[in-house]
């Protein structure tokens, strides 16, 4: 059933995607009177074809749903002669300022795309963890700011002034914190706790994008906090059982630690293998509640990913943490909308900078594997979920398409900004040498992307 809903929600995605970009550039280039042979979504053997009777034009779906294409009427491309009254609706007979907008329609259209998506699920409202800090790890960038576990963070400003930054959620919070990793900014946190409210002052330095591929808000000292830890089940004969632990309890402290963070929790606990360790428990419903101190010995296990020996319980364990509900009005939807937008394109181009000059690892390729997966996972958890991931694909669509890669769009707006410039177009001998070398390129992304698609399926 899982297999099923990644095929349908892969298609659905890719259908949506392509058709959206393909239709930027046929929307454009009917506005500047060039004549549109065939729409395409797919490659290869048309399945289904229609011709519109009022336009001429070829709609066709065909075999190969990895893509799509717009096939204008250009004289470099037809075989044989082009009726004189066609020839000034031919593309390559065009002012090179429309031939630019016209390639640069289809990516123009998946960042409109992301907007909208992005824009539709924050007026639509969305459930996230409060922004509630847990206990941080000694030596983090959070706890040498003063955070101890439980702030509320407000809101967010340069030290060095400037506006302040509402933060609404835990998400709202790590897009800023990412945004101002990248530029080594010194920030000032606003957070509530249960004495008032007190300014963080944070540096931010030493986040590489390295940290960024994986989790830099936990490298910062930043997890989830003010959540309610339950014991979901024990294991038979684990240390767990031994200490009397059974599913129901609350935990609310270890080693007089307070208790809110899945992850702070079990990392203390894998630290303290063969160690005795005090834990507050509270057992029992409503006025039956009762509050206990347990002393419990991790039992010394080897990690199978590390070799090293941690510490473990055996009990399996829930984590409910607070939540709100994000809404926001149209407009400011909208403009959050372009933020996230452009935040997310912003990045996406430092990596893949990054990833050439080798700064990142070229495991952040993805392919349509991995593509699959993600559409599946997102769609399983729900239509927010799903048009986010909708959104964060068009606009990876948008950017490597804009790449200034011979084949892509953005290897053609290269040629004709050279015209632009020069008032020559690029001579067709150079841009046949340009063109195979732009297939070597996306050929080898293509086979690092698919790579790493096997990788992470097979986990070699």
């Amino acid at each position: 059933m899982n297999f099923l809903t990644e095929i349908v929600a892969f298609v659905v995605a890719i259908g949506v995607l392509v058709v959206v970009h393909e239709f930027g550039h046929y929307s454009v280039a009917r506005m500047c009177g060039v004549k549109v042979l065939r729409f395409s979504v797919g490659f290869g053997k048309p399945l289904v074809r229609w011709v519109s009777k009022k336009t001429g034009v070829e709609w066709t779906i065909s075999a190969l749903p990895l893509g799509g294409y717009v096939k204008m009427l250009d004289e470099r491309e037809t075989e044989g002669s082009i009726p004189s009254e066609d020839l000034p609706r031919a593309f390559n007979r065009q002012p090179v300022l429309k031939r630019i907008a016209i390639v640069a329609a289809g990516p123009i259209a998946n960042f409109l795309l992301a907007i909208a998506l992005f824009a539709a699920v924050f007026a639509g409202g969305v459930t996230e963890p409060r922004a509630i800090v847990a206990t941080p790890a000694s030596g983090t960038a959070a706890a040498r700011a003063g955070f101890e576990g439980g702030e509320q963070i407000l809101s967010m400003r340069n030290s060095q002034g400037g506006d302040t930054q509402a933060i609404r959620s835990w998400s709202d919070l790590r897009w800023k914190l990412l945004d101002a990793s990248f530029d080594h900014r010194r920030i000032v946190l606003t957070a509530k706790t249960h004495e008032g409210t007190f300014d963080f002052p944070l540096t931010v330095t030493g986040i590489t994008e390295a940290d960024a591929e994986q989790d830099f808000m936990d490298k910062l000292g930043f997890t989830p906090g003010g959540g309610t830890l339950t014991v979901a089940g024990v294991e038979a004969g684990s240390a767990a059982q031994k200490s009397g632990l059974v599913a129901g309890d609350k935990l609310r402290a270890i080693d007089g630690r307070p208790v809110d963070n899945a992850t702070r929790f079990i990392d203390y606990v894998k630290a303290h293998g063969g160690k005795s360790v005090a834990l507050v428990i509270e057992r029992g419903d409503g006025s039956q509640t009762k509050r206990d101190t347990v002393q419990i010995v991790p039992d010394v296990k080897r990690d199978a990913s590390t070799g090293r020996d941690i510490g473990r319980i055996g009990a399996a364990l829930a984590n409910q943490l607070p939540t709100v509900d994000v809404r926001y009005g149209p407009v400011e939807s909208l403009r959050l909308g372009v933020n996230r937008t452009w935040d997310i394109s912003v990045y996406s181009l430092r990596m893949f900078g990054r990833m050439i000059v080798g700064e990142a690892s070229l495991k952040n390729l993805s392919g349509p594997v991995t593509i699959a997966d993600y559409a599946g996972k997102s769609a399983r958890l729900g239509a927010t979920a799903f048009i986010s991931f909708l959104a964060l694909v068009s606009i990876s669509l948008g950017v490597l398409n804009l790449l200034p890669i011979p084949v892509l769009d953005g290897g053609h707006l290269l040629y004709y900004l050279v015209e632009a410039v020069t008032g020559k177009a690029v001579s067709d001998r150079w841009q046949l040498v340009l063109q195979r070398a732009g297939l070597v390129c996306i050929v080898a992304l293509s086979m690092i992307a698919l790579f790493n698609d096997l990788t992470r399926l097979i986990r070699f």
